[in-house]
């Protein structure tokens, strides 16, 4: 009799879903054997032989041949009579083997399989695409934008996997369109409503770290080595490094000649800046380097309570603090210090803080000028008209009226 050919319509999982025949022959068994018992109460004395070359399956009943009215076990044995109905030359104690149609199974029963052999190619997909992302977390991979939603973005990878790049998870300035081609860092997976969610990610310091393996190969080699990094996504980073070759110079491995290296991960982050550091054990150093491009003047150490008190020329305060304050809040978290910036004193200046002026500029322009590190008459004074409209957010109409009344203070 001709065999079940269940294989064929199964033979492209190999292909479309990482399943090979032998994993669907062995699931395929396990069906068809719930199924056997289910239907006869056991499953002694059934074969079923699976080919998965062939993608052939045949299920085999074996059955002892008995007299009439001696039949002990209605499983394993079957009468005389019976018996040669099927085959006419039987004798008693031969061995009956007979082809088990599909068909014997019933409909109820045959939709039921179909039901379970996807409802366990499912699950088994389910447990290779959790593994092989789970093995894979860190790495950057390069998808396919399938679907733009308010709070997460839908990727496709090459075989056509669904996964989550969620908002908090982009840069900012980041903007993409269905088709759009776009790398990012696998994040993490989870696991949710029994189903794997990868995560991906474009502001972990992970995905930097990884496009600068890409574009240095003295990081891919391990000649150069990636301390810490430390960001404000689209808008600035800070990368320590360190080789232990000392022909090498680390951070101008990593810009590059006229920053060739560098500029295609600046692009890639949307202009993101970033400052490459040299690292090192010496954490004053590390400080005085984490605060680039300021000049500082001196610093003291609380090493107990990590902090520390930085002091600079008037001119480099507002360097130090950076736009949004980003270059501090980077300098703190790249050193694990809490830095104090202060202005050096100089007695020949006589100067006046921003608060004495509350009666006549508003609070939140006085919050607006400190947050660009200028906490006193003088050092909003000593920078000019036009780079104080560009760092803040104030009207050139209100920097001349705030100008103006600061310098009357002087004349």
């Amino acid at each position: 009799m001709k065999g079940i050919n269940l294989m064929d319509a199964f033979s492209d999982f190999k292909e479309l879903k990482n399943i090979d025949k032998e994993t669907m022959a062995g699931i395929l068994d396990d069906i068809f054997r719930s199924m056997i018992i289910k239907r006869w109460g056991a499953d002694d004395g059934f074969d079923i032989v699976i080919n998965s070359e062939r993608g052939d399956l045949e299920i085999i009943r074996t059955r002892k041949v008995v007299p009439d009215g001696e039949l002990d076990d209605e499983i394993a044995e079957i009468e005389i009579s019976q018996a040669r109905k099927v085959v006419d030359d039987l004798e008693i104690d031969e061995e009956l083997i007979e082809e088990i149609k599909i068909e014997d199974f019933g409909r109820r029963n045959i939709l039921a399989l179909r039901q379970n052999l996807q409802s366990r190619i499912t699950d088994l997909e389910k447990d290779h695409l959790y593994k092989k992302y789970s093995e894979r977390v860190g790495e950057i991979l390069t998808g396919e934008v399938y679907q733009v939603w308010k709070k997460e973005m839908l990727v496709l990878d090459d075989e056509d996997n669904e996964l989550i790049l969620p908002k908090e998870q982009q840069i900012p300035s980041d903007f993409y369109k269905k088709g759009d081609a776009i790398r990012a860092v696998i994040y993490k997976v989870d696991m949710r409503n029994n189903s794997p969610q990868i995560i991906l990610s474009r502001t972990a310091p992970e995905f930097l770290e990884k496009l600068f393996e890409q574009e240095v190969p003295e990081v891919f080699d391990g000649l150069i080595t990636i301390k810490k990094i430390v960001r404000e996504p689209g808008e600035r980073a800070k990368v320590a490094v360190e080789s232990y070759d000392d022909r090498i110079d680390p951070v101008g491995a990593c810009v590059g000649v006229k920053g060739s290296r560098i500029h295609g991960i600046v692009r890639e982050l949307r202009n993101e800046n970033i400052d490459v550091i040299q690292y090192t054990a010496n954490e004053q150093l590390l400080i005085t380097r984490a605060l680039a491009p300021a000049k500082i003047s001196s610093i003291n150490l609380d090493k107990e309570n990590r902090k520390a008190d930085v002091y600079l020329k008037p001119d480099q305060v507002s360097l130090a603090i950076g736009k949004g304050g980003n270059n501090i809040k980077l300098a703190c978290k790249l050193a694990e210090y809490e830095i104090d910036v202060y202005r050096e004193n100089d007695t020949d200046i006589d100067d006046v803080e921003l608060e004495e002026f509350s009666d006549e500029i508003d609070e939140w322009i006085i919050k607006e000028l400190k947050s660009i590190g200028c906490d006193t008459a003088r050092s909003v004074l000593a920078i000019t008209k036009e780079d104080l409209i560009k760092r803040t957010d104030l009207e050139e109409e209100t920097v001349e009226e705030v100008l103006s009344i600061l310098r009357s203070e002087f004349e």
